[in-house]
């Protein structure tokens, strides 16, 4: 393990100690080394490029943060919103991205169900599998933060269900981040053909108001007729910076209701990739993004058709006040081939304020015939109309400003079928909603 003496920062002898200083595979070795130069290679996103002109990176500073940190004598208290509320079958708690603590139902376990640290799972039996599916789908040579999270994760997560194995509760990943260090963790979900299961992640951050960064991988792996529901609850600080790719492939018959709240951050730049590669696949994907101050919240979503007879259904809604700014950039590919596919997608976004602002871009690329393609996108503020309704029947400004806003969201908060996860992020809304003044 790296020591306290060690340079752990995002350079050249930071990433030797990183990588080479805890036991691994050579495999994992080489392949860290391949996505290192990629990272050195690579410039970093600059608003030339396409996928960046409405996002800025001025104020990013990567060298300030360490990707690698000891744990503390004493673990730190962990704010978490969704350990009270949900009756889980497993959980793990990591910081910093490296495992904290984690526990799982025995019974699971007998079973053959994995919820554990990523990297102590490719040392402890499951390497054949993992090395078989790690970075399979996720590119990371996209950009270079795709490639400095495959030169640098730790920890992370694992999770497997078997063939034909339900869990019933939910398994809660909770990520926990402290001031000026990193979470690079990679998490690696398959469900095998026929098995079902919940996976609940949620992000917090130690210190409300200190600086840190997020640059995670996520993978989901669904095998035929797996069913998956996936909730990323995305909750730091306000001073976090968060980059992420995340991709799940699923395959003949497999289905997937994916909730992505995007809460948190300063800035957050996120790439969502939903790969239908398999007949009578279907994925639901549920974004609920809230955004205040000077938060920047950027996502970029590809709902992507392989295959004929498959189905994707896509809803985000945004709110913002303040001098908050939104983007959504969202594209539904068919190949060709992949006929009689059906998707949809639709981003609606309240404005709360005169200095805001939302982008919202969706796009179609169908290179079939016998397709059912429809987008769309909404952008608007509250109705004064429906504010003086509320007051007149004995609600103030905030409370009537509140419960608009909710009813804004009520569409994709129904759409999620955890209650516990849906009132969460109702309350988070309405404490952060403010009086609304036009």
């Amino acid at each position: 393990m790296p020591s306290l003496n060690l340079d752990t920062s995002f350079t050249d002898e930071g990433f030797h100690n990183v990588a080479f200083h805890r036991p691994q595979p050579n495999w994992l070795k080489e392949l860290r080394q391949r996505a290192y130069r990629t990272f050195e290679d690579l410039p970093m996103p600059n608003r030339s490029m396409e996928e960046w002109r409405r996002t800025e990176l001025r104020h990013f500073r990567l060298l300030q943060f360490q990707a690698w940190s000891p744990h503390p004598e004493q673990a730190p208290e962990i704010p978490s919103q969704l350990i009270p509320r949900l009756d889980t079958d497993g959980l793990i708690i990591t910081l910093n991205g490296r495992k904290l603590e984690s526990r799982l139902d025995p019974a699971l376990g007998q079973q053959g169900v994995v919820l554990n640290c990523l990297e102590d799972s490719i040392l402890n039996g499951w390497e054949e599998l993992i090395r078989k599916h790690l970075f399979s789908i996720l590119d990371w040579k996209y950009d270079k933060f795709a490639a400095m999270h495959a030169a640098f994760w730790t920890g992370g997560i694992f999770v497997y269900v078997p063939k034909d194995i339900r869990v019933n509760k939910p398994l809660l990943h909770v990520a926990a981040l402290m001031p000026g260090q990193a979470d690079v963790g990679h998490t690696l979900i398959i469900l095998d053909e026929g098995a079902e299961a919940t996976v609940v992640s949620e992000t917090v951050s130690v210190d409300p108001s200190a600086s840190s960064l997020y640059c995670g991988g996520i993978e989901i792996i669904l095998r035929p007729g797996a069913r998956l529901r996936y909730v990323n609850m995305q909750n730091w600080n306000q001073a976090t910076f968060h980059f992420a790719h995340q991709k799940a492939v699923l395959a003949e018959r497999a289905s997937l209701e994916w909730t992505l709240g995007a809460l948190g951050g300063r800035l957050a730049k996120v790439n969502q990739h939903l790969v239908l590669d398999g007949p009578e696949s279907e994925g639901i994907v549920n974004g609920v993004m809230f955004a205040e101050n000077r938060q920047h919240l950027a996502y970029h979503t590809l709902q992507h058709h392989r295959t004929p007879k498959t189905k994707s259904d896509l809803l985000y809604k945004g709110a913002l006040q303040d001098q908050s700014h939104l983007v959504w950039r969202g594209m539904i590919r068919v190949e060709a081939g992949a006929v009689k596919a059906d998707g949809y997608q639709r981003n609606d976004n309240l404005m709360l304020s005169q200095t805001a602002r939302t982008d919202c871009i969706p796009g179609l690329e169908i290179l079939a015939d016998d397709v059912r393609c429809t987008h769309g996108a909404t952008a608007g503020r509250v109705d004064e109309e429906e504010i003086f309704y509320c007051q007149t029947r004995g609600l103030t400004r905030r409370e009537a400003t509140r419960l608009v806003v909710t009813g804004f969201f009520q569409q994709v908060l129904d759409r999620i079928t955890i209650d516990s996860v849906r009132e969460a992020l109702t309350d988070i809304i309405q404490h952060r909603v403010r009086e609304y003044r036009g």
